[in-house]
């Protein structure tokens, strides 16, 4: 599947029937979702591989790795009525996704996750919460050796900071999260925020353990 295919396959689906801002519930951009999903495809880290979206929302990234290829794919969301709807948009374009509804803070869902080749995200950037994405981080580190995230433009140096002996950003990739009139704090119909893509890679625990 073409970047373009991949793009207009995920500007069907549909959005958040209610969103809420405390979960800062933006439907992932079609384009955004794309760029990342075929970078990492490019890379190896979708096809014939086993993939985990975290905060999956309407399941736009998990389906995207299911039309590229990917071997298994689950979506964890803490939202059931944001699962409903992402089983529907699996339904709509006949993907084979599995959505479980589960908090990242959980401290067994490792466990019940079990561990992927990759996980691809769209995290809180923590405009309501502070540090809202660091569970996702934290959970994604621990279920895969690869991490394909969006975060807000200039968090690399944060991340890096973060991930500290745990993992390292090798590539970067800046991009356009445009965001719709949809809470009342809104002011404007569209705002565009400047985002970048890290690609987080674990560091084995051999290298730095004592």
């Amino acid at each position: 599947m073409k970047l373009k295919h991949l793009e207009m396959a995920l500007q069907q689906l549909t959005g958040f029937s209610c969103p809420r801002a405390a979960l800062e519930q933006y439907q992932t951009p079609a384009p955004l979702a794309a760029r990342l999903l075929f970078h990492a495809l490019l890379k190896g880290d979708i096809k014939e591989k086993n993939v985990c979206d975290l905060g999956s929302g309407t399941g736009v990234l998990a389906i995207g790795a299911a039309l590229l290829g990917a071997d298994r794919v689950k979506g964890v969301d803490i939202d059931r009525k944001a699962i409903e709807v992402a089983k529907a948009n699996a339904a709509l374009l006949d993907i084979d996704v599995e959505f479980v509804i589960a908090d990242v803070r959980d401290a067994a869902l490792p466990a019940s996750l079990g561990c992927s080749d990759t996980v691809i995200m769209n995290p809180p950037f923590g405009a309501q919460k502070a540090h809202a994405d660091r569970s996702f981080i934290d959970l994604a580190l621990t279920l895969a050796p690869v991490t394909y995230s969006i975060f807000n433009a200039g968090s690399a140096q944060f991340i890096k900071t973060y991930t500290a002996e745990r993992a390292e950003i090798d590539e970067h990739v800046g991009g356009i999260f445009p965001i719709k009139r949809t809470f009342s704090f809104h002011t404007q119909d569209i705002q565009e925020i400047g985002v970048e893509i890290l690609r987080l890679k674990r560091i084995p625990r051999s290298i730095h353990a004592p």
